[in-house]
């Protein structure tokens, strides 16, 4: 696996796609700066060997050009949070993209206008490609985010770099988290699931069994797995197509000698409203009326056994609505559980949208060992599905 530090950068024009796909404010202002942030590392070594940088990116889902999803919009905010003045190109190819990155000095950057201005970037178009590819000697993966997509600017222009490309250290540390959680991490390994849906954790779950000595299943996926076994689970969330596909998994974990804990009781609540009535309840006798929407004391207690005994640790989804503040105590409390488990030396991989929102809003983004940045990237990774950005770069 070939990354930045294999390279030194001296005179040479790195061309880096990054993921600065970042959410603005009706002003155009930047509200997160988490990925320009993870991305800062990469720029900043390959500009101390003595190189410059071209940044490539896409930003929102623009229906061709449409000034709106321009990234002039970010160049403040690139500039400030790197600590070095950016340029910026209002195209990505081209006569004046070609004269800029000519002209371009060595410790100087440039941020070139939203890739997805055209439609040959999505198209994963070869021509488009080859264009980007002349404006830079090496060739940088920096964009985990987008590593499951084809597109032009995150595999295919990998082809016009033969020996010249790598991976950027952001890119190489999701890879390196992945790694440690699917083969190399320490046993025993717990992979906490999440979320509303099981069907939308199939694949993940189907994968990760081969590998994990512990599985929590939490959150609205829980009540397909209960009322599979005979369960009463109210109005909670529930896939009724799902409960023979739940009880193969259990069926499944069983012959691989995984341990899988589900919770044993829940907060319920007779709305879907933070203002709801709640009560505490076996999660097996919900009656019709309330619906189970976070985890109960004793289910967090089991939790937190589980947890503090494993040495590799994986979260993909809340254990409840914890946009919610009523519902979100057993979220939060799985946060400290796997934060301590984290400080006792265990390494912990916190990945997917909502688990990321919540370790976000709670402050527990410094007590885990990695925060992955891409959701999509990061469920297929686990899905065990090569993602073409990566392979782009092993080939």
């Amino acid at each position: 696996m070939k990354t930045i530090n294999d390279f030194n950068f001296e005179n040479k024009t790195a061309l880096i796609r990054v993921d600065f796909n970042v959410p603005l404010n009706d002003a155009f202002e930047v509200t997160d700066t988490t990925r320009i942030v993870s991305a800062k590392p990469t720029i900043i070594k390959i500009l101390e060997d003595g190189g410059s940088c071209v940044l490539m990116s896409h930003l929102g889902r623009p229906k061709g050009v449409q000034e709106e999803f321009s990234l002039k919009h970010i160049v403040d905010k690139v500039s400030e949070t790197i600590g070095v003045a950016v340029k910026f190109v209002p195209d990505c190819v081209g006569a004046e993209a070609k004269e800029v990155v000519k002209n371009l000095q060595p410790g100087e950057v440039v941020l070139l206008e939203n890739l997805r201005f055209y439609a040959e970037e999505t198209a994963g178009d070869k021509a488009f490609a080859e264009q980007l590819s002349k404006l830079g000697d090496i060739y940088v993966n920096d964009a985990f985010g987008t590593a499951h997509r084809a597109h032009a600017s995150t595999t295919i222009v990998a082809e016009f770099f033969p020996e010249n490309k790598c991976f950027g250290s952001l890119l190489a540390k999701e890879i390196e988290s992945i790694d440690k959680v699917m083969t190399s991490g320490e046993k025993p390994v717990l992979a906490v699931l999440g979320g509303a849906k099981v069907s939308s954790k199939i694949t993940i779950i189907e994968n990760i069994l081969d590998k994990v000595d512990h599985l929590i299943i939490g959150g609205g996926m829980t009540f397909t797995f209960v009322k599979a076994q005979g369960g009463s689970v109210g109005d909670s969330i529930c896939e009724d197509d799902k409960m023979e596909l739940a009880l193969d998994i259990l069926k499944q974990a069983k012959s691989k000698g995984v341990q899988i804990h589900l919770p044993v009781d829940v907060l319920a609540a007779n709305a879907f409203s933070n203002t709801a009535e709640t009560q505490i309840m076996d999660v097996t006798k919900i009656p019709d009326g309330w619906q189970g929407l976070d985890a109960g004391p004793k289910s967090l207690e089991n939790f937190k056994e589980v947890v503090l005994q494993c040495k590799t640790i994986l979260w993909n989804g809340p254990l409840g609505v914890f946009e919610m503040e009523t519902f979100s105590k057993g979220t939060i409390a799985l946060g400290d559980y796997i934060a301590e488990a984290t400080k006792n030396g265990a390494f912990s991989l916190v990945g997917g949208g909502d688990s990321v929102a919540a370790v976000k809003q709670f402050g527990f983004e410094d007590k885990v060992s990695y925060v992955s940045t891409g959701g999509g990237a990061m469920l297929e990774s686990l899905e065990g599905k090569t993602l073409p950005g990566i392979a782009a770069i092993l080939e």
